[in-house]
C-alpha cells in the first residue's frame, strides 16, 4: 500500500475483487495470527482488510496488551476515525461496494465493531464478534450478527454476553450467539497456547465462514 492508505494489512483474493472484510483486531494488536486469519479470508474470496490500530506495536503478554488496549481506549475517537478510514479505504476495493461490509472483531476489536455497525449502518451489513462485547444499543444498526463467545471466560462473563443477546433481540436485528463449552477466552487464536481450543476453533471458524458467505449474497 502506499503511504496514503491506512496503516494496516491488506489481503486480496486471487481474483483480486471480492466481498468486503473488515477485521478488528484483539488487544494483542495487529499480530501474524491476525494476519493469517485474515489470509484465509482471502484465500476463500474475500477482500479483506485489518487496521492497525496501535500503529506497529504488538504485544506478547498480558501486561503489556493491558497497556496498549488502555492507551487505545483513551484515545478511542482517534481509534473510531482511523476505522472509519478503513471502512473507505475497503469499500473502494470491494467488486459491489452498494452491497456494504462485513466487519470482525476479536476481545477488544469487538467493541468496536459493534460501535461501527451503529455508527456507519449504510456500510455495515454482517458484524461477526469472537468473545467481546460493550455495545448495548443497537437501534441504528442494519446488520446481522454472529457472535462466538467461550463458556467459561472471566474477560466476558455470561451476564455480558446474555446482556448482548437481549439487547439485539430487542432492537429486531437477526442475531445467532454461539456459546462454547470447554473453551475459554482467545479460544480461536493458536498462538494463545494456553488458550486456544483446535475444535471450537475450527467449529467457529466454519459457522463464520458459512455466515460471512450469505453476506456476500446480499446486494
Amino acid at each position: 500500500m502506499t503511504d496514503h492508505h491506512p496503516q494496516g494489512y491488506l489481503a486480496l483474493p486471487a481474483t483480486g475483487n471480492g466481498a468486503g472484510v473488515l477485521v478488528l483486531h484483539a488487544w494483542w494488536g495487529l499480530n501474524n495470527t491476525i494476519k493469517a486469519f485474515c489470509n484465509r479470508l482471502a484465500e476463500v474470496g474475500f477482500v479483506v482488510f485489518a487496521p492497525d490500530l496501535y500503529h506497529g506495536k504488538t504485544a506478547e503478554t498480558i501486561a503489556d496488551a493491558e497497556a496498549l488496549g488502555s492507551a487505545l481506549d483513551e484515545n478511542h475517537l482517534q481509534a473510531k476515525e482511523e476505522i472509519r478510514q478503513a471502512v473507505a479505504f475497503l469499500r473502494q476495493r470491494t467488486d459491489q461496494p452498494e452491497r456494504g461490509l462485513a466487519v470482525i472483531g476479536f476481545s477488544l476489536g469487538a467493541y468496536y465493531a459493534l460501535d461501527l455497525a451503529t455508527a456507519d449502518p449504510e456500510q455495515i451489513r454482517a458484524v461477526v464478534v469472537f468473545y467481546g462485547t460493550g455495545v448495548f444499543e443497537h437501534g441504528d444498526s442494519g446488520a446481522t450478527y454472529l457472535g462466538h463467545f467461550a463458556e467459561d471466560d472471566p474477560y466476558e462473563p455470561r451476564e455480558n454476553v446474555d446482556a448482548l443477546e437481549a439487547s439485539l433481540k430487542q432492537a429486531g436485528r437477526p442475531a445467532t450467539i454461539y456459546r462454547y463449552p470447554g473453551a475459554g477466552h482467545w479460544f480461536f487464536e493458536p498462538d494463545r497456547a494456553d488458550a486456544y481450543n483446535s475444535d471450537a476453533a475450527a467449529l467457529a471458524w466454519e459457522r463464520t465462514l458459512s455466515f460471512l458467505l450469505e453476506y456476500s449474497k446480499l446486494g
